[in-house]
């Protein structure tokens, strides 16, 4: 593996990470969100840097849009958090949150595993 995707694969499982020590002391809930803005924005943030991580490494190997199952999605997101900031819906970033941050924190572990070995 190209050294440069690992660590691109690092920087999207320590932004979810943040993502998910940010609820480390509350329970993770909508309203609550909804109106802390200072969360939302750091969720923003950590959200462009797995759309451009993603982003890297699908131009650097293009395999990886098969490997990473919402590859285009997430880079989609990060082109409209960056780029047409006004338009985010908060339910957007939460159902993000709660249903696909999951799947990609696996995906993602899986990666960095096989190239473990």
């Amino acid at each position: 593996m190209d050294n440069r995707i690992q660590k691109w694969l690092f920087d999207i499982k320590i932004s979810i990470d943040e993502i998910e020590s940010y609820f480390a002391t509350e329970r993770k809930d909508f309203f609550n969100y909804k109106s802390n803005t200072m969360l939302k924005r750091a969720i923003e943030r950590d959200l462009e840097i797995i759309g451009e991580a993603v982003n890297r490494i699908i131009k650097t190997d293009p395999k990886y849009i098969n490997k990473i199952s919402s590859a285009k999605r997430i880079v989609g997101l990060r082109n409209q958090v960056i780029h047409a900031y006004d338009n985010i819906s908060d339910e957007n970033i939460w159902s993000i949150i709660i249903k696909h941050l999951p799947i990609l924190n696996e995906e993602v572990d899986n990666l960095i595993k096989s190239q473990q070995k």
